[in-house]
């Protein structure tokens, strides 16, 4: 088998780069939906289950579309088309879910419209998103591997700075954050607009600078056959049973980070408008107003996110990396609990920046490196389970411990931090290989 060439930053750069874009639209959802959702008249204690159609979403596309990518070959590749299909679907959906609102429904029927948009939106940003991930392992070296995916996870949280402060700064140069009652805030509809357009931007960047391996060459670098026999060929629960063993124990540590996510995206804005603006309402200006800081303290996280990416490298085991960033990011999520000033909030979510970095670069560096070319679309695609399961089921309690649990929003960002300190714990069961070799610590970069 041939080693893969070493690629310079720029072409490093450049299989990320439409990340950017897909991130923006990811973190705009991420940052508004529980905010469009309460606005339109959800009750807080069902806002959890919005959330489970956006990962079960991603838990039926992304295996799919790493499959089909596995044995597709285009003119454009085998991974660009769907990124780019994904995209186009993407910006149309980003264009209706905020006016949810804004075509005279009744109350049910609003969120009956935002809740297939919602869907389809999700959609669509798991069949963008998907195969950058599948690029950096087709395409990057074992050596250069972890710096290509902390190069992705830079982009992904430049994205999210940039989508997480737009209502922010359309509010402050002027556009409209109230609006009535039922209906989307102008700051929320206008993000949703910019952020679909550099999503296609970004996007079209990648597929003009890309250019992916012709199937042969593809075949020598991965050691596998051109075309496969159809024996060969083999279906999710085959694939699952042969997944080395690095599948699931790193998969036991992403269910107690995506579940503690899953809560701080769910219950952030309800949390800070108790503690910091001393509201429930989600029809006041207070509620709306923390809203708009949701999006400030998710920025300040994403640039905590950027700072602890290039610390990340640093460490000489990922796995010490790993468990030091999960905890420290833990921290930040139980010391919201005593915070009632919106500025000291940026302490404890430049903490949680540092569980994000983590969770986005060193998972798929770990999975990557012990599977070979074969099925890699596949596996990814499978590994989003991993991430997409512990959402679902924490959106699925979500309402039932805020209720008899938690009691208040801001209680359910403490149990977020327990979750990550389960998600520290369980980092002492992975062991990682390269192929079927298991690497020591001290040659683990």
């Amino acid at each position: 088998m041939k080693q893969k060439p070493t690629l310079s930053f720029w072409q490093i750069w450049n299989l990320s780069f439409g990340f950017l874009g897909v991130q923006i639209a990811y973190s705009l959802q991420s940052a508004n939906i529980s905010r469009i959702f309460a606005t339109l008249g959800a009750d807080p204690h069902n806002l959890s289950y919005f959330w489970i159609l956006p990962p079960l979403m991603g838990i039926i596309v992304q295996p799919i579309v790493g499959t089909l990518s596995d044995r597709t070959w285009t003119r454009f590749g085998r991974r660009i088309p769907y990124l780019f299909i994904g995209a186009l679907a993407s910006i149309i959906v980003m264009c209706l879910l905020p006016n949810a609102g804004s075509f005279n429904f009744a109350v049910g029927g609003a969120m009956l419209f935002g809740l297939i948009s919602l869907m389809f939106l999700d959609t669509s940003i798991n069949m963008a998103m998907q195969p950058f991930k599948m690029l950096v392992g087709d395409m990057v070296n074992e050596k250069q591997k972890g710096f290509a995916y902390s190069v992705q996870s830079f982009l992904c949280n430049a994205g999210s700075l940039v989508g997480y402060l737009f209502p922010f700064i359309f509010t402050w140069i002027g556009i409209s954050n109230i609006a009535a009652a039922g209906v989307v805030p102008d700051s929320v509809i206008y993000s949703f607009y910019v952020g679909a357009a550099i999503l296609i931007l970004c996007v079209i960047y990648t597929v003009v600078k890309v250019k992916e391996m012709p199937p042969r060459e593809y075949a020598e670098f991965h050691g596998i056959q051109e075309q496969p026999e159809k024996k060969e060929k083999s279906d999710f629960i085959t694939l699952l049973k042969n997944a080395p063993k690095v599948f699931w124990t790193v998969g036991l540590v992403q269910f107690f980070c995506w579940a503690a996510f899953m809560y701080m995206w769910t219950y952030t804005n309800g949390g800070i408008a108790e503690t910091v603006w001393n509201t429930t309402d989600a029809k006041s200006a207070a509620y709306q107003e923390a809203g708009n800081w949701v999006g400030v303290i998710f920025a300040v996280q994403a640039i905590g996110s950027v700072l602890w990416s290039m610390v990340i490298p640093l460490f000489k085991s990922h796995k010490t990396a790993y468990v030091v960033s999960l905890l420290l990011g833990a921290t930040g999520f139980i010391s919201t609990i005593f915070v009632t000033n919106q500025y000291v909030l940026f302490g404890s979510y430049l903490l949680i920046g540092c569980a994000w970095a983590a969770m986005l670069a060193l998972p798929f560096t770990i999975l990557t490196n012990a599977l070979s070319g074969k099925n890699m679309g596949a596996y990814l695609g499978l590994f989003n389970g991993t991430i997409c399961l512990p959402q679902i089921f924490a959106a699925a309690l979500g309402g039932v411990i805020l209720k008899y649990v938690a009691g208040t929003s801001i209680m359910m960002l403490v149990i977020a931090g327990v979750l990550l300190i389960l998600g520290a714990i369980s980092v002492i069961f992975v062991k990682e290989t390269l192929g079927e070799k298991e690497l020591k610590p001290e040659s683990v970069k």
